[in-house]
């Protein structure tokens, strides 16, 4: 067993001259810094009072979810033999809040686009995406379900 450690640092700024005096008396803003890497500028999601031209936490689990599956895939088709050169990834989460019930993802959906070579390869590209998704460490993080619904094709 090997255990990996990954650190970041989370600033907030959002202290709008009276810190957190009342509930829309300060931003959500704040920046994420990752040693050796560009910072990243996030808020929360517009309901709850974010900026919508930042990430979000939301926006960062469903990129996270996703490109863990993609980079998977990729190995398996190259350890596979299967040339991938073209994949998109267009998914989408679904999260519930209310009185009733604490904030919680139900559901996210990942629908990655694949363009391949060879055309005898499309079945086994698309099931690929099975394996991919029973490796993927931020998958098997979660506690709701992820689906996937792949579509591939032939470069042409």
């Amino acid at each position: 067993m090997h255990t990996h450690l990954f650190q970041l640092n989370i600033i907030w700024t959002g202290n709008n001259g009276t810190g957190t005096s009342a509930y829309d008396a300060y931003s959500r803003n704040h920046t994420i810094r990752c040693e050796g890497k560009a910072d990243l500028q996030a808020s929360s999601d517009p309901y709850f009072r974010g900026e919508k031209e930042k990430y979000n936490p939301e926006d960062l689990l469903l990129a996270s979810i996703s490109s863990c599956h993609m980079l998977w895939y990729l190995h398996l088709c190259a350890d596979a033999g299967i040339v991938v050169v073209n994949y998109e990834d267009k998914p989408q989460g679904t999260m519930i809040t209310g009185a009733e019930v604490r904030g919680k993802f139900t559901e996210v959906v990942l629908h990655p686009h694949v363009t391949i070579t060879d055309a005898s390869r499309v079945e086994e590209a698309n099931a690929l995406h099975h394996k991919a998704h029973e490796k993927c460490f931020i998958s098997n993080s979660c506690n709701f379900p992820i689906l996937c619904e792949g579509k591939c094709e032939v470069d042409k």
